[in-house]
Protein backbone atom coordinates (compact mmCIF):
# COMPACT_ATOMS: atom_id res chain seq x y z
CA UNK A 1 0.00 0.00 0.00
CA UNK A 2 2.86 2.34 0.74
CA UNK A 3 4.21 2.02 -2.79
CA UNK A 4 0.77 2.53 -4.34
CA UNK A 5 0.09 5.57 -2.17
CA UNK A 6 3.44 7.09 -3.04
CA UNK A 7 2.87 6.51 -6.74
CA UNK A 8 -0.51 8.20 -6.59
CA UNK A 9 1.04 11.15 -4.79
CA UNK A 10 3.73 11.40 -7.46
CA UNK A 11 1.13 11.22 -10.22
CA UNK A 12 -0.86 13.95 -8.52
CA UNK A 13 2.20 16.22 -8.30
CA UNK A 14 3.09 15.53 -11.93
CA UNK A 15 -0.44 16.32 -13.10
CA UNK A 16 -0.59 19.54 -11.09
CA UNK A 17 2.87 20.56 -12.32
CA UNK A 18 1.87 19.94 -15.96
CA UNK A 19 -1.36 21.92 -15.58
CA UNK A 20 0.42 24.76 -13.81
CA UNK A 21 3.11 24.89 -16.49
CA UNK A 22 0.58 25.01 -19.32
CA UNK A 23 -1.58 27.46 -17.43
CA UNK A 24 1.40 29.71 -16.86
CA UNK A 25 2.34 29.61 -20.53
CA UNK A 26 -1.18 30.46 -21.69
CA UNK A 27 -1.99 33.02 -18.98
CA UNK A 28 1.31 34.76 -19.71
CA UNK A 29 0.74 34.74 -23.44
CA UNK A 30 -2.98 35.42 -23.75
CA UNK A 31 -4.11 36.87 -20.43
CA UNK A 32 -6.56 35.36 -17.96
CA UNK A 33 -9.77 36.22 -19.81
CA UNK A 34 -8.70 34.62 -23.11
CA UNK A 35 -7.50 31.28 -21.69
CA UNK A 36 -9.67 28.24 -22.38
CA UNK A 37 -9.45 25.46 -19.80
CA UNK A 38 -10.08 22.77 -22.41
CA UNK A 39 -6.92 23.91 -24.19
CA UNK A 40 -4.94 23.95 -20.95
CA UNK A 41 -6.02 20.41 -20.07
CA UNK A 42 -5.37 19.12 -23.58
CA UNK A 43 -1.89 20.66 -23.67
CA UNK A 44 -1.12 19.11 -20.27
CA UNK A 45 -2.31 15.71 -21.47
CA UNK A 46 -5.15 15.37 -18.96
CA UNK A 47 -8.91 15.78 -18.92
CA UNK A 48 -10.71 18.97 -18.01
CA UNK A 49 -12.22 17.03 -15.12
CA UNK A 50 -8.73 16.41 -13.75
CA UNK A 51 -8.05 20.13 -13.91
CA UNK A 52 -11.20 20.88 -11.91
CA UNK A 53 -10.35 18.08 -9.49
CA UNK A 54 -6.96 19.59 -8.65
CA UNK A 55 -7.68 23.32 -8.88
CA UNK A 56 -11.45 23.69 -8.61
CA UNK A 57 -11.79 26.43 -11.22
CA UNK A 58 -9.98 28.61 -13.70
CA UNK A 59 -9.31 31.08 -10.90
CA UNK A 60 -7.89 28.27 -8.77
CA UNK A 61 -5.42 27.36 -11.50
CA UNK A 62 -4.53 31.01 -12.00
CA UNK A 63 -3.94 31.41 -8.26
CA UNK A 64 -1.44 28.55 -8.35
CA UNK A 65 0.29 30.15 -11.32
CA UNK A 66 0.52 33.55 -9.60
CA UNK A 67 2.02 31.90 -6.51
CA UNK A 68 4.61 30.17 -8.69
CA UNK A 69 5.50 33.37 -10.54
CA UNK A 70 5.82 35.30 -7.27
CA UNK A 71 8.10 32.61 -5.86
CA UNK A 72 10.22 32.73 -9.01
CA UNK A 73 10.54 36.52 -8.77
CA UNK A 74 11.46 36.22 -5.08
CA UNK A 75 14.11 33.65 -6.03
CA UNK A 76 15.55 36.02 -8.64
CA UNK A 77 15.70 38.79 -6.06
CA UNK A 78 17.37 36.51 -3.51
CA UNK A 79 19.91 35.24 -6.07
CA UNK A 80 20.85 38.79 -7.08
CA UNK A 81 21.25 39.78 -3.44
CA UNK A 82 23.28 36.69 -2.54
CA UNK A 83 25.76 37.52 -5.31
CA UNK A 84 26.79 40.68 -3.45
CA UNK A 85 29.26 40.80 -0.59
CA UNK A 86 27.77 43.36 1.81
CA UNK A 87 24.22 43.92 3.11
CA UNK A 88 23.75 47.32 1.46
CA UNK A 89 24.80 46.07 -1.97
CA UNK A 90 22.52 43.09 -1.43
CA UNK A 91 19.54 45.38 -0.83
CA UNK A 92 20.23 47.49 -3.91
CA UNK A 93 20.84 44.45 -6.12
CA UNK A 94 17.69 42.75 -4.86
CA UNK A 95 15.52 45.81 -5.48
CA UNK A 96 16.97 46.28 -8.95
CA UNK A 97 16.35 42.58 -9.67
CA UNK A 98 12.70 43.05 -8.75
CA UNK A 99 12.33 45.85 -11.29
CA UNK A 100 14.16 43.77 -13.89
CA UNK A 101 11.83 40.83 -13.27
CA UNK A 102 8.90 43.14 -13.86
CA UNK A 103 10.19 43.70 -17.38
CA UNK A 104 9.49 40.04 -18.21
CA UNK A 105 6.24 40.01 -20.26
CA UNK A 106 5.04 36.85 -18.51
CA UNK A 107 5.61 38.36 -15.07
CA UNK A 108 3.96 41.59 -16.16
CA UNK A 109 0.81 39.90 -17.41
CA UNK A 110 0.38 37.30 -14.67
CA UNK A 111 1.69 38.97 -11.53
CA UNK A 112 1.23 42.68 -12.14
CA UNK A 113 -1.69 43.11 -14.53
CA UNK A 114 -4.08 40.16 -14.16
CA UNK A 115 -3.08 39.12 -10.62
CA UNK A 116 -4.66 41.99 -8.66
CA UNK A 117 -7.67 42.10 -11.00
CA UNK A 118 -8.53 38.40 -10.97
CA UNK A 119 -7.68 37.58 -7.35
CA UNK A 120 -8.59 40.90 -5.80
CA UNK A 121 -6.23 43.39 -4.22
CA UNK A 122 -6.33 41.92 -0.71
CA UNK A 123 -5.48 38.36 -1.75
CA UNK A 124 -2.82 39.56 -4.17
CA UNK A 125 -1.22 41.67 -1.42
CA UNK A 126 -1.26 38.72 0.99
CA UNK A 127 0.58 36.62 -1.58
CA UNK A 128 3.07 39.42 -2.17
CA UNK A 129 3.64 39.65 1.59
CA UNK A 130 4.58 35.97 1.69
CA UNK A 131 7.19 36.34 -1.05
CA UNK A 132 8.91 39.60 -1.97
CA UNK A 133 7.92 41.57 1.12
CA UNK A 134 9.40 38.94 3.41
CA UNK A 135 12.81 39.21 1.74
CA UNK A 136 12.69 43.01 1.84
CA UNK A 137 11.78 42.99 5.52
CA UNK A 138 14.73 40.75 6.35
CA UNK A 139 17.15 42.93 4.37
CA UNK A 140 15.98 46.19 5.95
CA UNK A 141 16.01 44.68 9.45
CA UNK A 142 19.65 43.68 8.97
CA UNK A 143 20.60 47.16 7.74
CA UNK A 144 18.89 48.85 10.68
CA UNK A 145 20.71 46.57 13.10
CA UNK A 146 24.15 47.28 11.60
CA UNK A 147 23.57 51.04 11.52
CA UNK A 148 23.41 51.46 7.74
CA UNK A 149 19.84 52.71 8.20
CA UNK A 150 18.57 54.78 11.11
CA UNK A 151 16.75 53.10 13.97
CA UNK A 152 13.07 52.95 12.99
CA UNK A 153 10.10 50.57 12.73
CA UNK A 154 10.79 48.27 9.81
CA UNK A 155 7.17 47.56 8.82
CA UNK A 156 6.25 51.01 7.44
CA UNK A 157 9.60 51.37 5.66
CA UNK A 158 9.12 47.97 4.04
CA UNK A 159 5.63 48.87 2.80
CA UNK A 160 6.76 52.24 1.47
CA UNK A 161 9.58 50.72 -0.55
CA UNK A 162 7.51 47.72 -1.64
CA UNK A 163 4.66 49.96 -2.73
CA UNK A 164 7.01 52.22 -4.67
CA UNK A 165 8.60 49.28 -6.47
CA UNK A 166 5.26 47.60 -7.25
CA UNK A 167 3.87 50.84 -8.64
CA UNK A 168 7.00 51.39 -10.73
CA UNK A 169 6.87 47.83 -12.03
CA UNK A 170 3.21 48.34 -13.02
CA UNK A 171 4.14 51.55 -14.81
CA UNK A 172 7.00 49.86 -16.64
CA UNK A 173 4.71 46.98 -17.60
CA UNK A 174 2.60 49.44 -19.62
CA UNK A 175 5.45 51.52 -21.01
CA UNK A 176 6.82 50.98 -24.50
CA UNK A 177 9.81 53.28 -24.00
CA UNK A 178 13.06 51.40 -23.11
CA UNK A 179 14.42 54.60 -21.57
CA UNK A 180 11.80 54.36 -18.82
CA UNK A 181 13.46 51.18 -17.53
CA UNK A 182 16.83 52.94 -17.30
CA UNK A 183 15.30 56.00 -15.65
CA UNK A 184 13.37 53.88 -13.17
CA UNK A 185 16.50 51.97 -12.19
CA UNK A 186 18.40 55.21 -11.61
CA UNK A 187 15.52 56.68 -9.61
CA UNK A 188 15.37 53.56 -7.45
CA UNK A 189 19.08 53.84 -6.68
CA UNK A 190 18.66 57.50 -5.69
CA UNK A 191 15.67 56.62 -3.52
CA UNK A 192 17.61 53.93 -1.66
CA UNK A 193 20.66 56.17 -1.23
CA UNK A 194 18.36 58.78 0.26
CA UNK A 195 17.50 56.57 3.25
CA UNK A 196 21.06 55.44 3.87
CA UNK A 197 22.93 57.00 6.78
CA UNK A 198 26.28 58.65 6.09
CA UNK A 199 28.96 56.23 7.37
CA UNK A 200 30.42 57.25 10.76
CA UNK A 201 33.19 59.83 10.44
CA UNK A 202 32.51 60.76 6.84
CA UNK A 203 30.54 63.87 7.66
CA UNK A 204 33.12 65.22 10.12
CA UNK A 205 35.98 64.39 7.75
CA UNK A 206 34.26 66.24 4.94
CA UNK A 207 33.69 69.24 7.19
CA UNK A 208 37.35 69.26 8.26
CA UNK A 209 38.48 69.03 4.65
CA UNK A 210 36.24 71.94 3.68
CA UNK A 211 37.54 74.00 6.64
CA UNK A 212 41.16 73.29 5.65
CA UNK A 213 40.49 74.42 2.08
CA UNK A 214 38.85 77.60 3.34
CA UNK A 215 41.97 78.44 5.36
Amino acid sequence: MGTTSRTKAEQRRETMAALTAEGRRMFGRDGFAAVNLNEVARAAGVTKGALYHHFGSKTGLFRAVVEQVQRDVADRVAAAADAEADPWSQLVAGCQAFLAAGSDPEVQRIMLVDGPTVLGWQEWRAMDEASSVQHLTEALTSLIKDGTLSQQPVAPLTRLLSGAMNETALWLAQSADPADRVDASAALTRLLEGIRLVPPGVGSQAAQHGHARAE
